[in-house]
């Protein structure tokens, strides 16, 4: 099977792609196109997985990613780096052809940047923890460095756990309560001392809060559709030994 590239109408021809586990070489419970360097696949199907990701969105270029730690770092990388680099961050930018940003996600927000007229593109793995503490607003200060502007800048989230899926209790309702009161509008009652988070709503607010006009979410859940995607928590409600990670990318045109 091919893989399957999902693409956001707002980033148009900018080289980009969010990825499933549709196609791919990996087997068993993470079969698909697992792209997860952590996860127990056999490293030369996540390394092929990858390759075939590079190659449906721009043959040739230099995959560069992350090792991510839910933070609010953000990087702006030039030239390319072994996998051992790779910088402690979430969020990673650059003006350079020939490169592309790779995040990496099971639930968390996948969020893609690009200023086609300063030719800066952005990548951003968006959790709750990170998300929260302003990854998204870091991408797009780094992104500024390199020449963007972010009335021009545009944003798409891609495949993420939706409301309905992703079940929290008070104590996390409070976190997002105590940093912003009005965040509470991003909580739907659930089961008694339960919540249901709506994290890409949350993510295309912080955006909008910090100047981004044209922003595209995409409306797909993680969880709820095995067939298409890999899923943390699924796995974790399951017992499962091991999970599968998606990857999404971009590039300068």
């Amino acid at each position: 099977m091919s893989v399957e590239v999902i693409r956001a109408r707002r980033l148009g021809d900018v080289p980009h792609g969010f990825f499933g586990r549709r196609g791919g070489v990996s087997d068993g419970m993470v079969a698909g196109l697992n792209a997860g360097l952590g996860s127990a696949d056999d490293p030369a199907a996540v390394a092929e997985n990858r390759r075939l990701a590079t190659d449906a969105v721009l043959p040739g270029a230099a995959l560069l990613g992350v090792y991510q730690i839910h933070s609010a770092e953000a990087v702006v990388v030039t030239a390319p780096y072994a996998e051992a680099a790779r910088p402690r961050a979430d969020a990673l930018v650059t003006d350079r052809p020939g490169l592309l940003l790779g995040i990496l996600t099971a639930d968390c927000a996948p969020v893609l940047f690009a200023d086609r007229d300063a030719g800066v593109v952005g990548a951003a793995h968006a959790g709750w923890k990170g998300a929260l503490g302003g990854v998204t607003d870091a991408t797009l200060a780094a992104m500024e460095t390199r020449g963007a502007r972010r009335e021009r800048i545009v944003a798409a989230i891609g495949p993420c756990i939706a409301r309905a899926s992703y079940e929290v209790d008070d104590g996390f309702l409070r976190t997002f309560a105590e940093a912003d009161a009005a965040n509470e509008r991003f909580f739907a009652d659930g089961r008694a001392d339960h919540h249901q988070f709506d994290l890409e709503a949350y993510v295309a607010h912080r955006l909008a809060a910090a100047g981004v006009t044209r922003i595209e979410a995409l409306g797909l859940d993680t969880y709820s559709d095995e067939e298409r995607f890999y899923s943390f928590r699924r796995a974790t409600h399951r017992g499962e030994a091991d999970y599968g990670r998606q990857i999404s990318v971009i590039g300068v045109g």
